[in-house]
């Protein structure tokens, strides 16, 4: 049986906010200068899962780090302009106010919580921990228990870590969490190659359960 949860932490691009065409134009300008091919929306959903220190060395090699500052000069030219939240993120969010609320995410940290305060969302959560913040990002479970520890909180079944990908139910479980899935994983192979402890398949759906074991007691 699913726990109830007394606290709730998110994963933050396409489980909270759309902010992929920032990222799209990042790699693609760093692709550009190192003579690969772009990649559409697609390609990106489809392939963006680990932080840039963990994914560039795949990439570019000896060089991601010069590829790194191509990426980050690109995404801040216009993260901030294009992010939007997710159709159900502000009710879902709004439904679940009542519970502690932290962000982990392979973002970079500061981009994140820059991402946040102009969201006006930084309020809403205790912690925003990104790629960087930790000493190992997702599937690590170190950020979590770094959102945890900053919030005051020890992990457990009864804390639940809410994102779109397998790289996020993995670091719920090496959290010792609660593995949560947000939509049908579709661009991650599916609910059941994600596996997830419990699937929702929007944020209605997630506030919905939320608040029915609300009323139970």
């Amino acid at each position: 049986m699913i726990p109830a949860p007394k606290a709730i932490l998110f994963d933050w691009d396409n489980t909270l906010i759309d902010g992929w065409a920032a990222i799209q134009a990042g790699l693609n300008a760093a692709f550009a200068a190192f003579g690969k091919p772009a990649w559409s929306r697609e390609q990106v959903l489809a392939n963006v899962r680990k932080s840039l220190r963990d994914s560039f060395p795949e990439h570019f090699g000896d060089e991601w780090e010069r590829a790194r500052d191509i990426f980050y000069e690109a995404v801040r030219a216009t993260h901030l302009e294009v992010i939007r939240p997710l159709p159900d993120s502000i009710a879902m969010l709004d439904a679940v106010a009542h519970l502690p609320l932290g962000v982990v995410s392979n973002k970079q940290g500061p981009l994140l919580r820059a991402e946040a305060a102009h969201l006006g969302w930084n309020v809403r959560f205790g912690s925003l921990i990104g790629a960087g913040d930790a000493m190992a990002d997702k599937p690590s479970g170190m950020p979590l228990h770094l959102a945890l520890k900053s919030m005051g909180l020890m992990a457990g079944p009864s804390i639940w870590y809410v994102g779109d990908t397998s790289i996020d139910m993995q670091a719920a479980r090496a959290a010792g969490c609660t593995a949560v899935l947000l939509g049908d994983a579709a661009h991650d192979g599916g609910v059941a190659a994600v596996s997830p402890d419990i699937d929702f398949a929007d944020g209605v759906a997630l506030a919905r359960w939320v608040g029915a074991l609300d009323k139970q007691g």
